[in-house]
């Protein structure tokens, strides 16, 4: 009887294993032609091309944040009316819609100011600065450059275009008499810096810069 038993055990483990075998072929087996294939669901087995090319350029983006690591990442919020200072203006001083920017600024070449009637922010001539001292992190020397644009201000979009120059603003300065050249020989004409200092209080513009 524990004979029988024991055969009919081995029978039916036995049984198992091949019905689990037959199982995996079954599922490795590919389906059968069934005639053409619908436009949506041709991508399902191949990657898609536009696939590879948003990886691409999730990639490039990864690289472009990781040249943005700048020297200061945080820095303290400037209010606007630390910025601006309300100028009364009109017969009887009621009019208060001018501004008095107390902070640096840089303005190019070519500015010419509005009218004084249309003026709405006026930067001030002794506050406004076209050259800067910037560090080579990697020289580790000074140089005093002179600067092409505000690129980014951190407080706020407005300050950015007017100009305004506050700690931990990103400037773009020439660096053309330096000689640095890129891997195809030609020169380096601007780069970018962050602002280190306050101008405002120490009269210069201390810049590092984005290497």
């Amino acid at each position: 009887m524990t004979v029988f038993y024991l055969l009919c055990c081995v029978c039916f483990v036995w049984f198992r294993i091949n019905m689990h075998k037959e199982k995996k072929v079954n599922v490795r087996k590919e389906a059968p032609d069934k005639g053409p294939v619908p436009a949506y669901l041709l991508d399902r087995e191949n990657q898609s091309r536009a696939k590879v090319l948003s990886n691409m350029v999730k990639q490039k983006r990864k690289e472009k944040a990781g040249k943005w690591t700048v020297p200061l990442p945080k820095v303290k919020a400037v209010g606007e009316d630390e910025v601006f200072r309300v100028i009364r203006t009109g017969k009887k001083r009621k009019k208060a819609w001018k501004r008095m920017v107390t902070k640096v600024t840089y303005v190019g070449e070519g500015f010419t100011r509005k009218p004084p009637k249309y003026e709405r922010f006026i930067r001030p001539m002794a506050l406004r600065f076209k050259k800067a001292h910037v560090t080579h992190p990697e020289l580790k020397a000074t140089f005093f450059l002179p600067i092409i644009g505000v690129k980014k201000n951190p407080q706020s979009p407005l300050y950015s275009q007017l100009g305004v120059i506050t700690k931990g603003t990103v400037i773009e300065v020439n660096i053309s008499e330096l000689g640095l050249v890129t891997q195809s020989g030609k020169v380096i004409w601007g780069k970018y810096a962050q602002v280190t200092n306050n101008p405002e209080n120490d009269g210069c513009i201390n810049a590092v810069l984005l290497v």
